[in-house]
């Protein structure tokens, strides 16, 4: 029997009915197999504990920082740029700024009410600073709170483990602190 003999006898046996039903059996196995290995992967791939912030917050509970109201002598910072110890400033900011106020050495000595017509702006003098951007102290009297705990008008109070909004009015602030003239009292818990 020859080579072209042998291939013809191997087709017709596998035209058989026996055997194309082994060939089908033993496609689908192969095709249960790896549907079922995938399956076992991604399921290995899920138990697998990598840190995720989301998951851990879940959890744990996402962690809040919390302050405790308490009404304080505080000091808010209002900046000021001087040259040759004079500051021009615009009539909004007016009432911020009055003689006595400090920076380090650098001192208020007075803030003109009227404007200045070649600059359009009030004139602050000033004694002891240097040129250049400074920032004045403000010290008032209240409850301070960060600027990432107010939003808009309103600040979060834990009340029995539960944050409650509630509405504030806004004496001052500078670039990290609030000063909160109403709507908190003196132990309330800020988040």
């Amino acid at each position: 029997m020859n080579y072209k003999q042998k291939i013809n006898n191997f087709i017709k046996s596998l035209n058989t009915k026996k055997s194309k039903n082994i060939i089908y059996t033993i496609i689908i196995v192969a095709g249960v197999c790896a549907f079922g290995y995938r399956f076992f992967v991604v399921a290995q791939e899920h138990r697998f504990q990598v840190f995720n912030i989301v998951r851990k917050n879940l959890d744990n509970g996402t962690p809040v920082e919390t302050i405790k109201a308490e009404k304080k002598n505080g000091i808010l910072y209002e900046p000021l740029t001087i040259k040759n110890n004079t500051a021009f400033i615009s009539g909004a900011r007016l009432n911020i700024f009055k003689p006595g106020q400090k920076s380090g050495n650098c001192k208020i000595v007075s803030v003109s009410r009227k404007i200045d017509l070649d600059t359009g702006m009030h004139i602050v003098k000033t004694s002891n600073c240097k040129n250049g951007l400074q920032y004045i102290e403000k010290e008032k009297i209240g409850f301070y709170v960060p600027v990432s705990a107010i939003t808009g008008n309103t600040v979060h109070i834990a009340n029995n483990g539960i944050a409650e909004v509630r509405k504030i009015e806004i004496a001052d602030q500078d670039a990290q602190n609030v000063l909160i003239k109403s709507g908190i009292n003196e132990g309330d818990i800020v988040k």
